[in-house]
């Protein structure tokens, strides 16, 4: 076995329905990653106690660490701790440790224990208990034939919290030579992920930088990743290669969103904005206004989605609308125009067009879109066509007005230092 032998197991009807997406799986891997260690394989099996039990029987037999999340509730259906009982040939007994710690849980939110939460202290014979602060279920550890296998609850929150704190620093103890990987994350809009790879200067990288790709529409991530303990300094030298080439088409880096990114140069660039939206119904707002601070730059966002509100709200003359059309560079200007008249923002931004699945027409199929900008500089309206279903329109839309308002900020920034 090698020091990378870690598997995941995950338990779960809804996983294997798609009621449900295994992100536990994901959040083990990140953390994994983050301190030098990597999965070897992941399973997922549904609540039957035979499935867990045969899946614990052969991960035993090939990895050296198991962590198994999921099935350690007090319903019937929660079946783990019986299934490992099974599978590694010992009785399930009731846990006084993990009794107490259940039982101090609800002591120190004064509620009452149900008797259902008992059946959380049934673990197999031999494990010991892994405290939960987040919830009742308590998680235990077993060594069987040396294999370590680590039991969480399927809560993400309380897994997570439970790995970091329970299962990594074993992780450590028993392998502490690892060298933790290093990386940074771009994320990039507007481009293709083919045309970014051309991009690249593949040669010109520092021999033990690696290029990975990750896509997360309409955004395309780009990693860097290098381990040792000048994992830094060949990632600065990669990063300013990367920069060079793709630089101003980053919309983030890390584990910043674009929507924060935006904020923080509106705020820097002292803007104020309004925003009138149309077939995206608010979802520009809101991205924005999940920000904290938003107020420093946000004064207003109005959902126009009618003709009326459009002429109601914004003062778009209902005579441009039946000639032009609610879906044009006509009206979005107008919209623009109207909203920057009322509000006297630095910038007013508008959205319009068709997100389908109905509406369109051959002139303007599904996925028209048309964008507006209002600056002191004048009005400018761009039409595009997007793909995809009405919700990865409505999502375009929002990420190129947001692209928009990035490149202006940025302008009026770069400006200031000339």
């Amino acid at each position: 076995m090698t020091a990378f032998d870690i598997a995941v197991l995950t338990t779960g009807d809804e996983l294997l329905s798609g009621e449900l997406t295994d992100t536990n799986t994901g959040t083990i891997a990140e953390i994994l990653s983050r301190h030098g260690y990597r999965l070897r394989c992941s399973l997922s099996v549904p609540d039957q106690e035979k499935e867990i039990s045969a899946a614990l029987t052969y991960l035993v037999g090939h990895v050296q660490f198991i962590i198994v999340t999921g099935g350690l509730g007090s319903t019937g259906d929660d079946l783990t701790a019986r299934a490992a009982a099974r599978a590694l040939g010992q009785a399930q007994v009731i846990n006084e440790e993990a009794l107490e710690m259940i039982r101090q849980w609800f002591v120190g939110r004064n509620r009452p224990m149900e008797p259902s939460n008992e059946r959380q202290a049934l673990l197999p014979q031999w494990a010991k208990p892994l405290a939960n602060r987040y919830g009742t279920a308590p998680g235990f550890r077993i060594q069987h034939q040396g294999c370590e296998l680590f039991f969480l609850p399927g809560v993400p929150s309380e897994m997570k919290a439970m790995f970091e704190q329970a299962v990594l620093p074993i992780l450590q103890q028993k392998i502490p030579e690892v060298a933790p990987l290093q990386q940074r994350n771009y994320k990039l809009f507007g481009l293709p992920e083919p045309r970014i790879e051309s991009m690249i200067p593949y040669r010109q990288l520092p021999q033990g930088v690696d290029v990975a790709f990750a896509l997360d529409y309409p955004l395309v991530v780009l990693k860097l990743k290098a381990t040792g303990h000048d994992a830094g300094e060949l990632l600065d030298q990669a990063e300013a290669l990367v920069m060079k080439e793709l630089g101003e088409h980053i919309i983030a880096r890390d584990g910043e969103s674009p929507e924060a990114n935006v904020a923080k140069l509106l705020t820097h660039a002292g803007l104020t904005i309004s925003l009138a939206e149309s077939c995206t119904g608010g979802l520009l707002a809101s991205v924005l206004t999940r920000q904290p601070g938003a107020s420093a730059f946000l004064e207003r966002a109005a959902v126009t989605y009618a003709d009326s509100a459009k002429q109601d709200w914004l003062k778009v003359p209902a005579e441009l609308i039946a000639q032009h059309g609610a879906v044009s560079e006509n009206c979005a200007r107008a919209m623009a125009s109207g909203l920057r008249h009322t509000t006297g923002t630095d910038l007013t931004l508008a959205i319009t067009g068709i997100a389908g699945p109905d509406g369109g027409t051959i002139e303007k199929p599904v996925g028209t879109v048309f964008i507006a900008l209002a600056s002191p500089s004048g009005i400018h309206v761009k039409r595009y066509n997007f793909s995809g279903d009405r919700e990865k329109v409505q999502r375009m839309s929002t990420y190129m007005a947001l692209e928009w308002l990035r490149r202006y900020a940025l302008r009026q920034l770069e400006s200031r230092h000339k």
